[in-house]
């Protein structure tokens, strides 16, 4: 039985290359998770959403805004904001004012537990 071109099969008796197998000694792990840890996640990027409040509104006022209307929120005024990170709920904050931005104090970062709940 001969090999055919372009065949992926082996024929009885050919010779194939064999590489042996490296694996990082055991030992050495905890120091190759040292120089990688989270450096190899730097450059993922990431959506970060902070929602002020919501509300409930029906088709017909929806259609009704116009420019200068006011969407009144269920939250108060100087109530903390959510903070959610590829819309999973990370984190509560404040917001404040950078210059002519906005921006958010982290004031609480939820437990774990709390995070996979929701």
């Amino acid at each position: 039985m001969a090999k055919t071109k372009g065949s992926s099969s082996l024929v009885k008796g050919e010779e194939v290359a064999v590489s042996r197998a490296v694996f990082t000694p055991i030992g050495e792990l905890s120091q190759l998770d040292k120089e990688q840890g989270l450096h190899l996640l730097e450059d993922i990027e990431l959506t970060i959403t902070v929602e002020l409040g919501r509300t409930t509104m029906t088709l017909q006022e929806i259609l009704e805004l116009k420019p200068q209307s006011v969407i009144e929120l269920e939250s108060l005024a100087g109530e903390p904001v959510d903070v959610y990170v590829n819309d999973s709920r990370v984190a509560r904050g404040e917001v404040v004012v950078l210059d002519d931005n906005f921006g958010v104090r982290i004031l609480e970062i939820l437990p774990k537990a709390q995070r996979l709940r929701e």
